[in-house]
């Protein structure tokens, strides 16, 4: 058998260890807990849900377990080293730190921990000298810095690219409490993907020599090598209420995508001058801080987008399979008339469709504020509002408040989250 055949047994052998390791199932479990407050959010405030759960989570896994076979691809090139215990350190600091925030379950800030604990640790008098910690020495001191940011900064790439392709379906309309207290429409944007990796890692015997130059590797030659299963999770959160949820979203992919670039850099750079990785380590945390802090800072600094004035109702969503979708009707559009009459309240919209109980015609302003016309029959069974949820008004009985929040409050509250209602403040 030669060298390559071998490698791709090893690599089935990687794939049995992965259907046994309960971290991959735990990053399931996490999007299923996602996926499900999302769509109880969805039913408390519209009476319908724009995601179904099994669709969601199928199509999450799918997509994870395709960017985690080109990650893997193109980091078995690179010949990164992380040994067993630089994975369970991993996930050991990165559940640790979400139960601190939900938004810290990101390699960024475990490796970026991790890092420095491995700069630091060995530097302190009495470092290794007491029993009983020996594993946790060696996991320590087997940490090799360039790999480990190598690994997130080619994450990081790869989440930017799911964003891009289906961030949007993460996309979930709320109605939030604006610094004026004024209830205005807005979209959380939140996804994560379980990805598992396959990873090139050297082991002392019983692994196989490679039928190429690895980039990182060094003497990669005298060294055995062997296949690691690495379950990891990648994903982004936030909120708009300026813009629509794809400009937003390329925003972040971008955003994401220099972070990942200056990342990798800063990996390579370390390669060849150790004493680097001090800075590799630090910038792995502050400037995916930075990142997330840029974000807020624009979407701040523009006002509510979705919110009802002279013009008439903004769509604030359209609910899947119904007229409105059909009819071509789309987020950010504004309901300008309605059976020929101007609406510019909830209860002028009902109004207005009771004058034809048989047939609707409406006028809507588009994003460019240029008007189209839309008309079709209505039937019995159809949404009281053609599937228009429209932006909220002050009498609005349901509003979330934008808060982080840790995993134990969110499960503590059965996976609702900042929800309140009757007019009572989020979290």
């Amino acid at each position: 058998m030669n060298g390559t055949e071998e490698l791709f047994h090893r690599l089935l052998a990687a794939l049995g260890r992965l259907a046994l390791n309960p971290f991959y199932y735990i990053s399931i479990l996490f999007v299923v807990i996602q996926y499900r407050r999302h769509i109880i959010l969805e039913r408390k405030f519209f009476a319908s849900r724009l995601h179904s759960l099994g669709q969601e989570t199928w199509r999450t896994v799918v997509w994870g377990l395709a960017a985690g076979v080109i990650a893997s691809l193109v980091l078995a090139g690179t010949g990164i080293r992380l040994e067993p215990g630089t994975v369970v350190l991993l996930w050991g600091l990165t559940l640790g730190l979400l139960f601190l925030r939900v938004r810290f379950l990101c390699l960024a800030y475990s490796a970026g921990l991790l890092g420095l604990l491995h700069l630091i640790l060995p530097q302190l008098p009495g470092w290794g000298s007491h029993s009983g910690y020996d594993w946790f020495y060696r996991a320590i001191d087997g940490v090799d810095v360039p790999s480990l940011f190598v690994l997130v900064a080619v994450l990081h790439l790869l989440e930017a690219g799911l964003i891009l392709l289906q961030g949007d379906r993460l996309a979930t309309p709320l109605f939030i409490e604006s610094k004026r207290g004024k209830i205005v429409g807005s979209y959380q944007l939140q996804g994560f993907w379980p990805v598992p990796l396959f990873l090139l890692a050297p082991v002392a015997s019983g692994g196989v020599g490679l039928p190429w130059e690895p980039l990182l590797a060094g003497n990669w030659g005298a060294v055995q090598w062997d296949f690691l299963a690495f379950p990891a999770v990648i994903g982004f959160t936030g909120m708009t209420l300026s813009r629509l949820p794809r400009p937003k979203l390329r925003q972040t992919a971008g955003l994401l995508t220099l972070y990942g670039a200056v990342l990798l850099a800063g990996a390579m750079l370390s390669v060849f001058w150790t004493p680097f990785g001090w800075a590799v380590a630090i910038l792995s945390i502050l400037l995916h801080e930075a990142v997330l802090a840029y974000g807020d800072r624009l979407e701040h600094k523009s006002g509510p987008f979705y919110v009802n004035g002279p013009r008439g109702l903004t769509i604030l969503a359209v609910l899947p399979g119904s007229p409105a979708e059909s009819a071509g009707l789309g987020v950010g559009e504004v309901l300008h008339k309605v059976n020929g009459m101007r609406v510019q309240t909830k209860e002028e919209l009902h109004e207005a469709l009771r004058l034809n109980s048989a047939f609707c015609k409406l006028e809507v302003l588009n994003l460019e504020g240029e008007s189209k016309f839309v008309s079709r029959p209505l039937y019995e069974d159809e949404h009281h509002q053609l599937g228009i949820v429209i932006a909220p008004d002050d009498d609005a009985p349901y509003f979330v408040e934008e808060k982080t929040f840790s995993f134990p409050s969110y499960v503590r509250r059965k996976w609702m989250g900042v929800l309140r209602n009757e007019r009572q403040q989020g979290l």
